[in-house]
């Protein structure tokens, strides 16, 4: 309200001619009529406001005055955004000192950063090689055999220091009237077929492995005994894989 006010006032007062301003009364500090200075000459009517209600007033309306369009004056001192609000133009200076760039690396301690780099790629290969393997094997076949006392009896039979992967067959089983072991070669993940091969076990058509009764490697190129997953017997009849 002060502003509006001042700024009505300072606009409308600018605009009178100082006889008619003196033609209304003397006010404090306007000489009446009649009044010469010292040099004889007439005194000029003014109109002077020397209320402090006035006075206030004209500074509020003066402090929003807004700079003219073809000067800058002062708009490097203050932030972009309110330069450009006080002044609205194209020509909008940023400030490009706020921002931190940091030095180059030191070149000794580049071939660290690479070992590490390096190194934890190979790590993480490893891991997710490892994680990939197991979701294949959770899906692969399972065979379940149940063998005879002779099938028994012929996988107690063999000498276990003369195998690629040595295992008793106590060690494979948990119960020796059933086998249970997963259904990929240990070679190249091919799937061996049942009752096949040189020693009555499966034998891998691929590259032509051959297992025994127990699952253990006797013959080809393959590395390991058939893996034997986790598993456990509920009832007599009735089993828990995984």
């Amino acid at each position: 309200m002060l502003r509006v006010a001042g700024r009505r006032l300072s606009s409308s007062l600018s605009w009178r001619p100082a006889a008619t301003v003196g033609a209304r009364g003397p006010l404090a500090g306007a000489g009446g009529p009649g009044r010469y200075d010292d040099d004889g000459s007439a005194y000029q009517r003014r109109f002077a406001i020397e209320s402090p209600f006035f006075t206030a007033a004209r500074g509020f309306s003066s402090a929003e005055t807004l700079v003219p369009r073809n000067q800058d004056a002062g708009l490097a001192e203050l932030p972009a955004t309110v330069a450009a609000l006080k002044n609205p133009n194209s020509k909008i200076l940023y400030d490009q000192y706020n921002h931190e760039r940091y030095p180059p690396g030191d070149p000794s301690k580049r071939a660290f950063a690479y070992f590490v780099l390096s190194g934890g790629r190979f790590v993480y290969a490893s891991l997710l090689r490892l994680l990939v393997l197991k979701f294949v094997l959770s899906m692969s076949a399972i065979f379940i055999r149940r063998r005879t006392d002779d099938d028994i009896k012929l996988a107690n039979s063999v000498d276990v220091a003369s195998l690629r992967h040595p295992e008793q067959d106590a060690e494979r089983v948990k119960n020796p009237e059933w086998l249970v072991v997963i259904g990929v070669c240990t070679h190249l993940g091919c799937i061996p077929l049942p009752n096949s091969g040189d020693f009555g076990g499966w034998f891998c058509p691929c590259h032509g492995s051959h297992y025994d009764i127990s699952g253990r490697i006797r013959k080809g190129p393959a590395p390991y005994n058939l893996e034997v997953p986790t598993y456990s017997f509920l009832e007599d009849n009735k089993m828990l894989i995984g």
